[in-house]
């Protein structure tokens, strides 16, 4: 079969099933994502693919890990772009994480929905989803205020996930969407701890078992 993939080296044929993958998931799911179906649209023959990728799992791991680097690049830009004013950093990256979320549903799911192996707790994690943690703890390191980072990053994460996860089952308010962006950008992260002598009313301690 002769195609863009014809004399092309073998890793760029990867990267070229990796690409067509990703556009053909974000037009007809990962259910259309098929070897016949995929092959056809990336004119490579099914031995192709079968040759880089075992199996469907394999595709889907190569094509999040490529989707981290693009989203923590995308990070990375934003924060440069509000370099200067701390106070700026964070809802600049938060804004730019919401938009490549919205943007590429699929892949998203494949990043974050259809890999666990790609969990951070797990011993050889490719850099690329490391790069996106990296970007979003640089970005709230400034706001921590005693916090620990690592942390605080790791929740500034849970929240914006939450929320596109949430804002694409339909179960929030589509006129809220605005506020709640400004929330998570502006306010809730930044939200200040109760006094040390009102420990015991936090709501980590009002779920505890007695």
């Amino acid at each position: 079969m002769s195609g863009p993939a014809e004399g092309a080296t073998e890793e760029e044929r990867r990267d070229l099933i990796v690409t067509v993958a990703r556009e053909l998931a974000e037009v007809e799911g990962w259910t259309g994502v098929s070897p016949r179906r995929l092959a056809e649209r990336a004119e490579v023959d099914v031995g192709d693919l079968y040759r880089h990728f075992a199996d469907q799992e394999a595709l889907l791991a190569a094509v999040a890990v490529c989707a981290f680097a693009d989203l923590a690049a995308d990070l990375a830009e934003a924060h440069a772009e509000a370099t200067g004013d701390p106070e700026r950093v964070w809802p600049a990256v938060a804004s730019a994480y919401l938009d490549f979320a919205y943007a590429n549903p699929e892949v998203y799911d494949a990043m974050l929905a259809l890999t666990p192996d790609l969990a951070f707790g797990v011993d050889g994690v490719p850099a690329a989803p490391r790069g996106v943690f990296a970007e979003l703890r640089a970005a709230l390191a400034p706001l921590a205020e005693g916090r620990d980072p690592d942390t605080l990053a790791e929740v500034g994460w849970s929240l914006l996930h939450g929320m596109v996860m949430l804002t694409r089952g339909g179960r929030l308010r589509p006129e809220a969407q605005e506020e709640r962006e400004a929330m998570i950008a502006e306010r809730l992260v930044r939200w200040p701890w109760p006094p040390a002598e009102s420990d015991g009313n936090r709501l980590g301690a009002s779920h505890t078992m007695p």
